[in-house]
């Protein structure tokens, strides 16, 4: 089968593998669909650390649905022919952690996609605990968003958003659109987006945006202060970079939370004047992966109440998937799906 396999910085290769067969009793095998590139996917190509170091010879992919083809003696809750998205995270179930209820940090966690092969492939074998059933209603690519809903999910749920506030997202990728959404559900009564591309502004704004602001042509004060914003409550960064991280708390109001949700590197430093925090009672969070939001964030998708679809910028055959992880002005058009349709 044709997989796109890691090597190390820079060194992606789409190249045939053996594929893979049921092993284990609990082992589902898919006929991989969709497989969204993500952010993490970007950072590893680029020789940064996700969530987890990534081995060389690993297929990279973690956002994807595919096909029920085969499985194992034990599995019970899917079939084949089935259509699946899959949680990448695969916990151990066993370490204090994953007892305490805060598996997302289980000290021996598998990453899908991350640390062992994942959806860059025609087909990929996981575990039954992994995989969520999804109906003819949605599309595999739409399925396939599913764990950067749930990543959203667990960001918006500690961004503590509340019904009248007042959100910026900082960055309008597919995680600043969906974190966007998200505030709206939440009851958020006005939604600002900071974000230099202008079609992702425009989508934003179909979205439910009330503001869009290009930092890169306006300022973002006066541009608050001219539509009556005297308070941003919550601020979402969603880029990763340190000038957004540091822009987050500038524009953060009194009594307000910053959410730092976009990965940066490991190195990444800024510096931050803890006066400024004690006089506006900011609180700091950040967010990590997607801990027991799978099940809510299909849900979601499948409602029809949260747009997966509008950020997608391009489907592309796998063996495109290289050049356009080594081309970072291709990677900013938006959100691409690898597609095996």
């Amino acid at each position: 089968m044709k997989a796109a396999v890691f090597y190390g910085k820079y060194d992606l290769r789409v190249e045939e593998i053996e594929t893979p067969r049921v092993v284990g009793k609990d082992d589902v095998v898919l006929k991989v669909k969709a497989c969204g590139i993500c952010g993490t996917d970007m950072h590893i190509f680029d020789g940064d650390e996700g969530a987890a170091a990534t081995p060389a010879g690993t297929v990279l992919g973690h956002e994807f649905a595919g096909e029920v083809i085969e499985v194992g003696a034990a599995v019970k809750s899917v079939k084949v022919g089935d259509r699946v998205c899959v949680d990448p995270n695969w916990l151990c179930n066993t370490c204090d952690y994953c007892r305490g209820g805060i598996g997302h940090f289980c000290e021996s966690m598998k990453g899908i996609g991350t640390t062992m092969h994942g959806g860059f492939a025609e087909y990929c074998v996981v575990p039954e605990s992994q995989v969520y059933r999804f109906s003819d209603k949605l599309s595999y690519a739409e399925a396939a968003m599913t764990e950067p809903v749930a990543c959203c999910l667990h960001g918006i749920d500690m961004s503590d958003v509340k019904a009248g506030d007042t959100v910026a997202v900082i960055g309008g990728g597919m995680i600043g659109l969906l974190m966007l959404q998200l505030a709206k559900l939440s009851g958020a009564a006005k939604l600002i987006l900071i974000e230099p591309i202008e079609e992702k502004r425009r989508i934003a704004e179909k979205l439910g945006a009330d503001i869009t602001i290009d930092p890169l042509t306006e300022n973002v004060f006066d541009k608050l202060r001219e539509n009556g914003i005297t308070r941003v409550s919550t601020v979402i960064e969603c880029v990763g970079k340190t000038a957004t991280m540091k822009q987050a708390i500038a524009i953060a109001g009194k009594k307000s939370t910053v959410m730092l949700f976009g990965l940066s590197k490991p190195d990444d430093e800024i510096e931050i004047k803890p006066f400024e925090l004690f006089k506006k009672e900011i609180v700091l969070k950040a967010s990590f992966i997607n801990p027991y939001t799978q099940r809510r964030a299909l849900d979601l998708i499948d409602s029809g109440k949260i747009d997966v679809s509008s950020m997608v910028y391009k489907k592309i055959p796998v063996e495109e998937l290289p050049a356009v992880l080594a081309d970072k002005k291709q990677r900013a058009l938006g959100k691409y799906v690898v597609s095996f349709e």
